[in-house]
């Protein structure tokens, strides 16, 4: 019996990229998508917000010197390839699943509508939500907050290649431990960059709990839905 039955999950661009130094490993992608199937198949609505570092970066080497809402805009263009090769992964993995845009490029995707996507989910398809927020200074992180907290969903997952969230960085500490559960203004106190200030805050406001866990250990993903003790829960 699953213990949500909505989430919103953040995946990284980077974490599409598996062990290549940039774009999408198709291997990787595929093990993902079959880790969301798990979790779409005990009747969970999953809502996906992907970003686009595997593809650019608004503060990469390639955008020095560019103005900085162009090279946000030119990384939402790169949350939205991210999507559709998900989307169209998903396809092929026997999922159901809409890419939605906050920018609009309507040949291509549909645009966000907030009911619509909410039709989704209840239909038990997988809502893709690419562009991050369609702003720039705002993170794909931040727009999983936004949507999740539009979505009603009970907790964003963020997905990372470590299992949870450390006291100190483990691969520079060895002494550092793990937390299974700490709070909001814990957190903050500690000063453990769970995700970037505006994201963190919007969750904290709308008490909307987070939980932190590694994509890249098989079958995290559904152990974490279970409610089973994995990755790092943040609550209010």
């Amino acid at each position: 019996m699953p213990a949500y039955q909505r989430i919103l999950l953040k995946l990284s661009g980077e974490a599409l990229m598996g062990d290549d130094a940039y774009g999408i490993n198709r291997a990787t992608i595929v093990r993902m998508v079959q880790e969301i199937k798990a979790v779409t198949d005990l009747g969970v609505q999953v809502a996906v917000v992907i970003g686009g570092g595997n593809i650019f970066r608004g503060v990469a080497g390639g955008s020095v010197g560019m103005d900085r809402a162009t090279a946000d805009y030119m990384g939402m263009l790169a949350t939205v390839m991210n999507s559709l090769a998900l989307a169209d992964t998903m396809r092929q993995e026997g999922i159901t699943a809409r890419v939605m845009s906050a920018i609009g490029i309507d040949q291509v995707v549909e645009p966000y509508v907030r009911p619509k996507a909410l039709q989704y989910l209840e239909e038990g398809k997988v809502v893709v939500f690419a562009a991050g927020t369609g702003n720039p200074f705002f993170t794909t992180d931040t727009a999983a907050a936004l949507r999740g907290a539009e979505m009603g969903a009970e907790v964003v997952l963020k997905a990372t290649k470590v299992d949870g969230v450390y006291s100190a960085d483990p691969k520079k500490d060895p002494s550092a431990t793990l937390y299974a559960r700490i709070s909001f203004d814990e957190a903050i106190a500690k000063n453990l960059q769970v995700m970037d200030a505006t994201a963190f805050a919007l969750c904290r406001d709308q008490k909307l709990p987070i939980k932190v866990f590694s994509i890249v250990k098989p079958g995290a993903l559904q152990r974490v839905v279970r409610g089973e003790d994995e990755g790092t829960l943040v609550h209010v």
